[in-house]
């Protein structure tokens, strides 16, 4: 009797042993996916703020939850599931899967870049109007917003750590997905959080007794409305990068390599010229290149879905005039 509760309890211990191994090894390879991904997440993260700008302080904090929420929800349900399904019995349909979504995030990218020069149409001076003057239709509008581009830009990370952890067993990539989505959704909207509530903070340390303190939150409280705006411009060139990243990789995957050969040439050569900082120009080249190949397909599809509407527009004119 001893003898056998002795065998069960080193059985019992062996499996646990065994466990531990494994939530070690999901651990670890979680790590490695989400830091394979983390160019993707940096963007993440600067493209949110934009869409939080102009709220009404007291619906920031419930806005970016909301945005949070969704992007959880567009994980967990939709992308994890997609892409272990895909990876399984139709690896072949992620690239252009994820193609499409670049070329959406170059879309966006393009137009903003239009509006800042004031190009594309009637400029429609009620929308300079911070969004608490414009109601609550158009805060429905920005969170629908920027939940689909966060749809995109997760749908990447996602990928990106799938690839990383293509060759673990199927139930072990499905568990490290999953603790994936939700450590980076926390990660990306706990900083967006810190971002658009700094000046608060800033408000709260002025009112301090310490100088010092005081000093320190004004500076804060000035300095937040230049941060929020550098982040913009950040947020759209990082839509365009990221868009023409997907775009450049997802050629050369299908086989039409000569715009990737070419960026990795001019790379080669850069850091060539300025090898003592080799790994970061190779990435600012990279990067440059890539935001070009999104701003030019941006481009190319903001014409053509401008020519949509003005047919239907001109064929209705067309009609009533006869």
């Amino acid at each position: 009797m001893a003898a056998g509760l002795a065998a069960l309890l080193d059985d019992i211990a062996a499996i646990a042993r065994v466990a531990a191994a494994s939530v070690d090894d999901i651990s670890a390879a979680a790590g490695r996916a989400g830091a394979k991904a983390a160019g993707v997440i940096v963007d993440d993260a600067a493209v949110t703020p934009r869409y939080v700008t102009g709220f009404d302080p007291s619906r920031e904090l419930p806005i970016i939850r909301k945005i949070g929420l969704g992007s959880l929800r567009n994980k967990l349900l939709f992308i994890v599931p997609a892409a272990l399904l895909l990876s399984q019995f139709a690896p072949w349909l992620l690239t252009p899967i994820l193609m499409l979504g670049g070329a959406y995030l170059s879309y966006e990218g393009a137009h903003k870049v239009l509006e800042w020069l004031g190009v594309g149409g009637h400029h429609d001076a009620a929308k300079d109007a911070p969004v608490v003057e414009r109601g609550p239709e158009e805060e429905k509008k920005m969170v629908s917003g920027a939940i689909r581009t966060d749809f995109i830009l997760s749908a990447e990370i996602m990928v990106i750590s799938l690839n990383e952890v293509a060759d673990e067993p199927f139930l072990n990539r499905a568990v490290i997905l999953v603790v994936v989505a939700i450590a980076i959704t926390l990660l990306i909207y706990g900083v967006v959080a810190l971002i658009v509530k700094m000046d608060d903070i800033g408000l709260g340390l002025a009112q301090r007794e310490s100088e010092g303190a005081q000093a320190f939150g004004r500076g804060l409280v000035k300095a937040m409305p230049v941060v929020l705006k550098v982040l913009s411009i950040v947020g759209v060139v990082a839509m365009l990068w990221v868009g023409g990243h997907i775009l450049l990789v997802g050629m050369d995957d299908l086989g039409f390599s000569l715009p990737y050969d070419l960026v990795h040439d001019a790379e080669v050569a850069v850091a060539g010229w300025i090898s003592a900082a080799a790994g970061f120009v190779t990435w600012l080249t990279n990067t440059f290149f890539s935001a070009i190949l999104g701003l030019v397909t941006g481009l190319l599809i903001v014409g053509v879905v401008s020519l949509v509407p003005r047919r239907g527009k001109d064929g209705a004119e067309h009609a009533a005039a006869h």
